[in-house]
C-alpha cells in the first residue's frame, strides 16, 4: 500500500468519511472514473466556516483546502474498497471558496488542496483545476471541494 505509506510519512491521518448531508451520495464510479461530491473542511472534527476577507484570511482558506483535500482522500479510499492504490490520477479539482468581493487570491488558496494531492500521489496528483470565489457556502464552510479521479480497475 504504496499511499497509505506516503499519508504515513506525512503524519496524516485519515478522518472517516464525511456523511452526505443531502439527497447525494459521497462518490460514484463510472468507466474508470470516480467523481467525489463536495466536500468540506473539518479540522479536529469541527468545520472551519467563515468568509475569507471577513472572519478568514487568506491562510485560514489553505487550511481550509488542505483539509478539504484530507477529506477528498478519506472518500477516495471508502469508494475505492480501502485500496488508495486504485488511484491512477486525480484529474481535476473544483475549488468554492467563500470570499468577500475583492478577494482575487483562489489560486493561492487552492494550493493548499494541490499542493497535498501532489505530496500524497506524486506526479499521479497533478491535475485540472477551477478555483472561484462566491459568497457562501453550506454550512457557512471557508471551502468546499470536489474531485475527478481516474482509477485502475
Amino acid at each position: 500500500m504504496m499511499i497509505e505509506a506516503k499519508l504515513a510519512e506525512l503524519g496524516i491521518t485519515l478522518p472517516e468519511p464525511a456523511a452526505p448531508v443531502a439527497s447525494y451520495v459521497p462518490a460514484v464510479e463510472a468507466n474508470g472514473m470516480l467523481f467525489i461530491s463536495g466536500q468540506l473542511p473539518f479540522v479536529d472534527g469541527k468545520l472551519l466556516t467563515g468568509r475569507v476577507g471577513d472572519t478568514r484570511d487568506l491562510e485560514d482558506a489553505k487550511v481550509a483546502a488542505r483539509a478539504c483535500g484530507i477529506m477528498l482522500i478519506a472518500q477516495m479510499k471508502a469508494a475505492l474498497g480501502g485500496n488508495l492504490d486504485r488511484v491512477e490520477r486525480i484529474v481535476k479539482l473544483g475549488v468554492f471558496i467563500a470570499s468577500e468581493s475583492d478577494f482575487t487570491d483562489q489560486p493561492e488558496a487552492a494550493n493548499g488542496a494541490s499542493d497535498l494531492m501532489e505530496a500524497v500521489f506524486g506526479d499521479a496528483g497533478k491535475h485540472a483545476r477551477a478555483a472561484v470565489s462566491v459568497p457562501v457556502l453550506p454550512r457557512n464552510a471557508t471551502v468546499e471541494i470536489d474531485c475527478v479521479v481516474k482509477v485502475k480497475p
